[in-house]
């Protein structure tokens, strides 16, 4: 099968590529809003792209009827966020976030989710996630014709609870997967959890 995707439309383009492009980390990210409660979404277009300085980057569309998504005008008017990796028994509260709320709405009290100080971090973390990065707002691009905002973040502070990291051999951190448990991002309603380590030495 070959698919010729400028004959396909924006939309038939999107569920090509999040089929395609699998496994993908989610991003569960908690925003500030306007009246100084919390909101909180997933977001799988998202990876680390640079080191230094650390940067990871989000990618949001908009909302059905065109405005931006509370995400991003609340890091954008407040700059400070914190994402999330979500383990695999957080999937239901991580899916239910995904709701389009009405602006302002807090998806941590409509959800019940517990908050806790995250030191270093203006805003807290949730309580329950196992591993939890404080971001400063580095810079937001736009691209296409919708637009779609490229939002790069700048990691201040990680967050990782006790038993899922510690110090190699080498003396550098190691985060165990297994422990950490992600849910990854799949096509449609489908995501992945867990599945066998590969373990290979890397060429010299």
């Amino acid at each position: 099968m070959i698919i010729d995707l400028d004959t396909l439309s924006a939309s038939d383009t999107y569920f090509a590529m999040t089929q395609a492009i699998i496994p993908r980390p989610i991003a569960w990210v908690l925003s500030e809003n306007p009246a100084g409660d919390y909101n909180l979404a997933p977001f799988s277009y998202f990876n680390a792209v640079c080191s230094e300085p650390p940067l990871i980057m989000l990618s949001l569309g908009r909302k059905p009827d065109g405005t931006p998504k509370d995400t991003r005008a609340n890091i954008e008017a407040r700059n400070a966020f914190v994402v999330h990796i979500a383990s695999s028994d957080q999937l239901d509260p991580l899916n239910a976030s995904s709701a389009t709320l009405p602006a302002g709405e807090s998806e941590v009290d409509r959800l019940g989710l517990a908050l806790t100080e995250f030191p270093g971090s203006r805003l807290p973390r949730l309580a329950d996630c196992r591993l939890a990065m404080a971001c400063e707002l580095y810079q937001v691009m736009e691209l296409g014709p919708v637009p779609q905002a490229l939002i790069f973040g700048r990691l201040t502070h990680l967050y990782i609870e006790d038993g899922v990291a510690e110090q190699d051999s080498c003396g550098r951190l190691k985060i165990h997967a297994d422990r950490l448990d992600p849910l990854g991002r799949l096509g449609a309603r489908e995501y992945i959890s867990g599945g066998e380590i590969l373990t290979v030495p890397r060429p010299e």
